[in-house]
């Protein structure tokens, strides 16, 4: 006779949905940054002088305000049991992921001047549409933490921080390939 497992005995991350989520996010971005990547080896004069435009240091900045958001989510994982600290850490990812917003809204506003000029058009548009993507990512997922911290259950939790590694990753693949490359 078979058994039949409980959500205890369930392999916590592998629902099929949640990996073709992940799946299906890696190659929308994948697309969109072989986009980009391609256009930059067509137009390599006017993306090099596009990203004397941009602030890498204010974007290493938010790149460790999403490495800590994403480590606030994996102790969140981890504190099954442990009601408080479990949404002491959701809050911690959401205030992150929202401070990634700012500091992001922040470094747009210096940018979108530079996006006007006809010769830098071409970059601005892949950049903005690549990392306007991925914000809307990082603060509708935010926000699904902060749902998250008011009711505590595990596989939510699990398949958010899931979906926040994700996010994660391709911010480090887009940091140094958009900003340092």
């Amino acid at each position: 006779m078979a058994a039949i497992s409980t959500s205890e005995e369930r392999d916590e991350g592998g629902d099929l949905l949640l990996w073709v989520l992940v799946w299906g996010e890696l190659a929308a971005f994948g697309i969109l940054l072989t986009g980009y990547v391609v256009t930059s080896m067509l137009h390599p004069e006017s993306f090099a002088l596009a990203k004397l435009h941009l602030a890498p240091r204010l974007a290493g900045l938010n790149t460790v305000v999403l490495l800590a958001s994403s480590w606030q989510a994996a102790l969140a994982a981890s504190s099954q049991g442990k009601p408080r600290r479990q949404r002491l850490f959701l809050l911690g990812v959401a205030l992150l992921g929202f401070l990634f917003v700012a500091l992001k809204f922040a470094e747009y506003s210096s940018e979108w001047a530079a996006a006007g000029d006809e010769n830098l058009q071409t970059f601005f548009e892949l950049y903005f549409l690549i990392t306007g993507f991925h914000l809307a990512h990082v603060a509708f997922v935010a926000a699904l933490f902060l749902l998250a911290a008011i009711r505590l259950e595990r596989s939510t939790i699990v398949t958010l921080t899931t979906i926040w590694h994700v996010i994660d990753i391709v911010w480090l693949v887009m940091f140094p390939l958009i900003y340092l490359g």
